[in-house]
């Protein structure tokens, strides 16, 4: 099924399932409520990178003849994604109690323009969100073990482009 997506559409589609995943990420902080932790936050990284890779990899993908630039651009982003794994995966398995998280596991969810409106806060049991909880989760998926997944995915998304590059230049050789 993979090889049936045409390689200069994996930029668009890249771009668009990072820029849909990070509006989920901000639908769930702002229209949901759901305050992110610090992981959370780095989370969001690798995709804010991904969609400036893509959308490079996408213009300069529009002939035919990829050439090497945009397979640059599309490899960057297949790192990004790696990385976006493996933070993910480190993340679900600080909230499954798998391995310990950070010392300062904690978020921005405290901030505020003065002392009274912080000890009003305070007061009014605000706590910055954890780390090793989860705030949500579907079928005993975190958001984390979603965000995971999502990261997988466009990794190997991300890689075909790459793989079919040096797969043609070795038949060239051959």
């Amino acid at each position: 099924m993979l090889n049936r997506i045409p390689t200069n559409f994996i930029p668009w589609i890249v771009l668009a399932a990072s820029m849909a995943t990070l509006s989920g990420a901000y639908f769930f902080q702002y229209g949901l409520g759901y305050v992110p932790c610090h992981l959370c936050l780095q989370e969001r990284i690798p995709y804010i990178f991904a969609i400036g890779a893509a959308l490079i990899a996408g213009i300069l993908s529009r002939e035919a003849n990829l050439g090497i630039a945009p397979v640059v651009f599309i490899g960057l982003c297949a790192l990004a994604f790696a990385i976006g794994s493996g933070l993910s995966g480190y993340h679900a398995g600080v909230e499954y109690k798998w391995w310990a998280g950070p010392a300062t596991c904690t978020g921005g969810g405290l901030l505020s323009n003065s002392l009274q409106d912080l000890q009003a806060q305070l007061q009014g049991g605000t706590h910055a969100p954890r780390c090793d909880s989860a705030a949500w989760s579907l079928f005993g998926i975190s958001l984390a073990g979603f965000n995971l997944l999502i990261s997988l995915a466009l990794c190997i998304l991300s890689s075909l482009p790459v793989l079919r590059y040096f797969r043609e230049a070795q038949g060239e050789r051959v």
